[in-house]
């Protein structure tokens, strides 16, 4: 069985991802990070996750954006927006989709694993660059000239599944491959419990979403 490493957030998109490279007949091997995110409740959510869709193994690396800042989902002076607004959104992170794949591809590399699996959308992603294809390609290019494995024969394929499906298709590839929806959280400020806020751009995008799949929304949200 080939082994790929997933980074596993504890979203909806990356409990899917999981659920789609187990599908493919992979040992998976989930990464999560602890980068010091307001939501710090989805990495409860990513070990459920994990366990219930059967990875091999389950790792929290710790790294603090917080003493950067510079993110709505890193420092407590900036409020998460609850309204559409136009450009790049406060939620987005610096360099975090480009940390936390290196940080995959080290574990990669030690188990010898050949596949990394991310959640990366350019449908619904809320305008973050470090979510559109040209990145997507340009990473596993990197990863191939900078790994030993690589230069040594071992090329790296970076698999970005969801990349052009809308949530609502995401959600349907879930359902279809057993993901419990209800155990993930996806809010960018959901309390320790796991509850959704119900107004932040990342609830809206999962509420439409399940909207566009025609199926129930499991979201445990707070005060329902």
């Amino acid at each position: 069985m080939k082994r790929a490493v997933v980074l596993l957030s504890g979203g909806l998109d990356s409990a899917t991802v999981l659920a789609m490279a187990r599908a493919q007949g992979f040992e998976c091997y989930a990464l999560s990070v602890d980068y010091g995110q307001r939501h710090h409740a989805e990495l409860a959510a990513a070990r459920q996750v994990a366990q219930a869709l059967g990875a091999r193994e389950h790792r929290v690396v710790n790294i603090d954006l917080t003493g950067f800042g510079g993110s709505a989902l890193t420092d407590s002076r900036i409020a998460v927006p609850e309204s559409a607004s136009s450009g790049i959104p406060l939620t987005y992170v610096p360099a975090r989709n480009t940390i936390m794949l290196s940080l995959a591809l080290a574990w990669a590399e030690v188990l010898k694993a050949q596949d990394i699996f991310f959640g990366v959308n350019a449908v619904d992603y809320s305008g973050y660059p470090d979510c559109r294809p040209e990145y997507v390609a340009a990473f596993e290019r990197m990863a191939n000239l900078a790994t030993k494995a690589a230069v040594e024969g071992e090329p790296l394929t970076l698999h970005a599944p969801l990349l052009h499906l809308s949530k609502g298709e995401i959600i349907r590839e879930g359902v279809r491959l057993g993901v419990d929806f209800g155990i993930t959280v996806s809010c960018y400020q959901a309390d320790e419990q796991g509850r959704a806020c119900g107004r932040c751009d990342s609830c809206r995008l999962r509420r439409e979403g399940f909207q566009s799949a025609g199926v129930p929304d499991s979201t445990r949200y707070r005060g329902a």
